[in-house]
């Protein structure tokens, strides 16, 4: 199985799961649909294409299972995509109209203006021996939609009860600190990172930056709200040897505050670390959990 594959049964969505492990196989639809036969489960090719392509979604357990055992696939890990609802993401955006970040946005001069296309984005996050989110390293490459553009706004939630501050944002590479704001009441911030050069339409442009979290809180989680188009997302936490959580899940969000869904448990690797990788995501938030 390849880590693509892997990848896409933690994170769905089933028709993307689906879709990479039949190229994994290296089978033509005609091919899969005459191994489902054989196996007792007659499935015609389009609508094995539907299925590839989130028009519709096998509703026979029996299809499942021998998809799974011709694709092979770990037991249960289709069908687990299947408990997800087809679409549980918004197909556009993140609402940014209510609560403490719209209010921060309103008093920013151009904050919810489109003019950057997020390319790719990695989140590595660091856990420390006291069990909190000491630090977040992002670095993000965008593309130009217009003339002229020369920052990006960014958005961080923290993990205290707002009494605190929040969070210190440290400019790394391409890049400079412009105006912070932080609400007096949450752990939201928002802050501007100038480039330093106007960009013109389609020019691409790389930064990195740190987000150090001084807050005292036990951290569980790490999300990222895509609040347009990213083609390409990659988050990895990382825990201190001594302080290794119990399991770790990945999920989705619809909303800043909707239900949270879980995707798929994550694995800790022998250097104590879990990621996720996603691919031409819209809308909604994806993250990492844990349990200590």
């Amino acid at each position: 199985m390849t880590g693509d594959v892997a990848t896409l049964l933690h994170t769905g969505p089933f028709h993307r799961a689906l879709r990479a492990a039949v190229a994994a196989r290296g089978l033509t639809l005609d091919r899969l649909r005459v191994r489902l036969g054989a196996r007792g489960v007659p499935v015609g090719l389009s609508t094995l294409s539907d299925w590839q392509h989130g028009r519709s979604r096998p509703s026979s357990p029996l299809a499942v299972e021998a998809l799974s055992e011709i694709l092979r696939l770990p037991p249960g890990a289709l069908a687990a995509l299947l408990q997800i609802p087809a679409d549980p993401l918004p197909r556009t955006g993140l609402a940014e109209r209510d609560g403490a970040l719209a209010e921060l946005l309103d008093a920013l001069p151009g904050s919810r203006r489109v003019d950057l296309e997020v390319l790719s984005r990695q989140d590595k996050v660091c856990v420390d021996a006291q069990r909190r989110s000491s630090s977040l390293w992002q670095r993000t490459c965008v593309r130009a939609s217009r003339d002229g553009v020369d920052r990006y706004v960014v958005r961080h939630f923290g993990d205290t009860d707002g009494s605190s501050p929040v969070a210190e944002l440290v400019a790394l590479e391409n890049c400079r600190v412009g105006r912070v704001l932080r609400h007096p009441r949450a752990p939201v911030l928002v802050a501007e990172l100038l480039f330093g050069q106007a960009l013109h339409v389609g020019d691409t442009w790389i930064f990195e930056t740190l987000t150090r979290d001084r807050s005292p809180e036990i951290s569980t989680v790490h999300a990222y709200g895509f609040r347009h188009a990213v083609a390409q997302y990659l988050l990895e936490v990382r825990f201190h040897p001594s302080a290794l959580p119990v399991s770790c899940y990945s999920f989705v969000q619809a909303g800043l505050a909707a239900e949270r869904r879980r995707t798929g448990e994550l694995a800790l690797s022998s250097h104590h670390a879990v990621h996720l990788m996603a691919a031409d995501m819209t809308g909604g938030l994806l993250g990492i959990g844990w349990r200590w």
